[in-house]
């Protein structure tokens, strides 16, 4: 290599470190703008727990939960083994939100469960869909619980029993209210 070519190749070097460095130093404004828009507003923002609970009878079987939280699925199983249906309890999501309104969207599929004389149950097939709006404040925790169940009673056909109920509850602070806090400060 002549050094001319040398000479051209180490200008073309110097002037694209030279535009690393200029969007590096926009970056870094930008970040710092941002930085400064968080702690100037408080930056608190809200805190959801949001958890599905199984209270079905033994006469449903769980196959599916799909959990969409503003449209972005937070949570999606299948499973026809029915160890999906074993949980009473399974964690979706846990983390900070921005304040305003929100919808969680539920979608859990259902197959019959049935033995001896009621081996019939396993023909059939339920999808229960639902949508739950709530409101996250600033500064505030709010624990969401989407509880599948049944209504009704006995007297109730079975094709009208699987249901979705919604449980709030509003508390103060923005700690993970799933990690034991220490009383006392020391």
């Amino acid at each position: 290599m002549d050094g001319g070519t040398y000479a051209v190749r180490l200008r073309g070097l110097q002037q694209r470190i030279d535009e690393l460095k200029e969007q590096i130093r926009r970056s870094h404004t930008r970040l710092s703008l941002l930085s400064d828009t968080i702690l100037s507003t408080g930056g608190a923002g809200s805190r959801a727990v949001i958890r599905f609970d199984n209270e079905l009878s033994s006469a449903f079987r769980l196959t599916k939960v799909l959990v969409v939280l503003d449209g972005a699925v937070q949570y999606n199983k299948a499973d026809q083994s029915g160890l999906l249906s074993e949980q009473s309890e399974i964690p979706i999501f846990n983390g900070t939100i921005p304040p305003g309104d929100h919808t969680l969207q539920v979608l859990v599929t259902l197959q019959g469960n049935g033995f001896g004389v009621f081996s019939y149950l396993r023909g059939y097939r339920f999808e229960v869909r639902s949508s739950h709006s709530f409101t996250a404040v600033e500064g505030k925790t709010i624990k969401l619980q989407a509880v599948s169940y049944e209504k009704g009673g006995v007297t109730t056909p079975l094709e009208e029993r699987p249901a979705i109920r919604y449980v709030e509850k509003v508390t103060s602070g923005l700690a993970d209210p799933s990690v034991p806090q220490v009383a006392g400060g020391k």
